[in-house]
Order: structure tokens, then sequence, then C-alpha cells
């Protein structure tokens, strides 16, 4: 049940009318971390994911890239062993689960930002960092007012 208004289950767009200056914001900027960024759908995706576990968020954990199968993501939260995932995708996984849990450790970890910047340029690392900031916000959002949480979205 909403902790806000009275929207349907379904509904992730309706709430964004109450702030509709900064919902626009907030849909510009999910556009552009989905058609602008330079990451790979499947660095993108296992991101993604690690961070929808960590923020509990139903839609996120239910949204899918129709470009990667069901294996894909049913394996998200053992990113860190099962052996579909390259090395770099574990990275931006790593970076991911420490970016939405421990951000003040990972900023110091020199170990693992020799590890990433051997898979990912200064450019990436800015996407990644960027779409995690709007996973983590976002996701959060959904799930505190309690929106949206039936939804399942193709991206």
């Amino acid at each position: 049940m909403a902790r806000i208004g009275d929207f349907a289950d379904d509904d992730l767009v309706g709430w964004f009318g109450l702030s509709p200056d900064l919902g626009a914001a907030v849909g510009g900027y999910a556009d552009a971390v989905y058609r602008k960024g330079r990451l790979s759908p499947r660095t993108r995706e296992l991101a993604r994911m690690v961070i929808a576990g960590r923020n509990e968020c139903a839609v996120c954990e239910n949204t899918r890239d129709e470009t990667l199968d069901d294996e894909f993501y049913a394996h998200a939260a053992e990113w860190r062993t099962w052996d579909g995932y390259t090395d770099a995708e574990r990275v931006a996984a790593e970076f991911a689960d420490r970016f939405a849990t421990d951000h003040l450790d990972l900023r110091v970890d020199d170990d693992f930002w020799s590890l990433c910047h051997q898979h990912f340029d200064d450019e990436h690392i800015v996407d990644l960092a960027l779409s995690c900031a709007l996973w983590v916000g976002q996701g959060r959002a959904l799930r505190v007012l309690d929106i949206g949480q039936a939804c399942r979205l193709t991206i």
C-alpha cells in the first residue's frame, strides 16, 4: 500500500506528478542511464540487480533488459561465484554492492581501485557511479514509499 497518494500497485509514474519538476528530472536521468550510458547491457544490468537486491525493491528486481536471458538474472545474487559473469562484470557488481552498503570504505580501498582500473577507464567508472546513484536513490524512494512494487518493466 502506497505511503503517499492513492496510487495503484502498478503505478510507477503517477507519484512523479506530486513533484513535476523533480519527477521529470529523474525521468530524464533514468533515460540517460539507459540510452546514453556507455556500460554494456550485461555490466549495467548486473550492477543494477545487485543494488535492487540491496534495496529490496520489487520493481527493480523484476525489471529486465530484453536482450538478456533469464539465466543471467537468475544468478545476480551469486555475482561473486557464478561462472557466467566476466571478471569485469564482477568488478562492476562489487562496485555497486559497496556503493549501496559501504561507500566510505569503497572510497579508500586502493586494491579495489587498482582492480577497477584494470577493467574500466575513467569514463566508464563515472557512468557506473552515476548509474548506481540513480538506482540506489530511485529504488529506495520506490521501496520506502511502497510505490509500484507490483510492476515488472522491460528496458
